[in-house]
């Protein structure tokens, strides 16, 4: 009897384990295919932003940075940032399937990008300064990037959910 009360707890343990590895991944494609549609922005001029704004000229000066490797670097380092955020969307917002939810999530990104952790980027213009093409681009970037993300992880809970109710109800 002891042993069937603890399956059913090392289940749902490796339940949860199974569903947050699914999630960094899918933080970790998101991030590469995100980051790789901001340097296409950039690249067409829709952006006067490219991640390696971000994250590789606010701390270094080195040439290498403007070339190929410089774009790629910045794209793993995105895929490698996004982790953490799906991390956090799992932690607090998993429960909630809803689109809308992933959308608002790619807004809060960007307003803590630009408004709250402005200061950590010197080389990035304040949003006074950056043009309407650049502004909207973003934004719209960010809530495809949040939707994509919130969506993503919240229906993949939702789904594994949903199996795991009916696995236990036919077995029964």
């Amino acid at each position: 009897m002891e042993n069937q009360d603890k399956q059913p707890e090392q289940t749902q343990r490796e339940l949860r384990l199974s569903i947050l590895s699914r999630s960094l991944l899918t933080g970790f494609i998101g991030g590469l295919l995100w980051g790789f549609l901001g340097v296409g922005l950039y690249y067409f001029n829709l952006s006067k932003i490219a991640p390696k704004s971000y994250l590789l000229r606010s701390w270094l000066t080195a040439e290498w940075i403007d070339g190929w490797l410089g774009t790629v670097l910045s794209i793993l380092m995105l895929g490698i940032l996004s982790l953490l955020t799906a991390f956090i969307y799992f932690v607090l917002f998993k429960k909630i399937n809803a689109i809308w939810l992933g959308a608002a999530f790619g807004v809060m990104l960007w307003f803590l990008v630009f408004y709250i952790v402005k200061p950590i980027f010197p080389n990035i213009p304040h949003l006074t300064n950056l043009n309407v093409n650049t502004i909207v681009s973003t934004i719209c970037l960010y809530i495809l990037y949040g939707t994509f993300i919130g969506y993503s992880i919240s229906y993949d809970y939702h789904d594994t959910l949903y199996k795991t109710k009916a696995n236990r109800e036919q077995e029964n």
